[in-house]
């Protein structure tokens, strides 16, 4: 049985462990796009608080097991030279960034169409829940939107 890749990290995404990832793929010289996606905790307002930060939880391995299935069909799709997503899990505050894909291929139009794919299946169909955090640390269920 192959391992599967890790995807969850603790905490929020560092600026600096994006950085080094793109830095790693300078030797990979058939790939000419890159494309990514980084998604950040935003401030909303709801029913007049601010949301301050995210508690993210996941049922890992139903998670994990739907992320690889994803990966297959992502790159039975599309020409990918490589692939990576990473989510948080525990508490982002907001300007965090919680969710990094990455996409590596010859050419940009396959990276652009390739990301957009991925980013709505992993939104849509990965049992990732997040717990909108109120300065008044009150919380409520996030609802994820289009």
């Amino acid at each position: 049985m192959k391992k599967r890749k890790t995807v969850f990290v603790e905490g929020p995404i560092l600026p600096s462990f994006i950085a080094n990832s793109i830095e790693k793929h300078q030797t990979k010289t058939t790939i000419g796009a890159h494309d990514i996606f980084l998604g950040q905790v935003r401030a909303d307002e709801i029913e007049g608080k601010k949301v301050t930060a995210i508690a993210y939880s996941a049922y890992t391995e139903m998670a994990e097991e739907k992320l690889e299935q994803i990966r297959e069909a992502t790159f039975a799709s599309y020409d990918l030279t490589c692939m990576h997503i990473y989510h948080s899990l525990g508490t982002v505050k907001t300007g965090e960034i919680c969710l990094f894909v990455f996409v590596s291929s010859a050419h940009r139009k396959v990276a652009f169409d390739a990301l957009e794919y991925l980013v709505e299946k992993i939104k849509k169909e990965v049992p990732i829940f997040g717990k909108e955090i109120f300065a008044d640390e009150t919380h409520v269920w996030k609802v994820n939107k289009v």
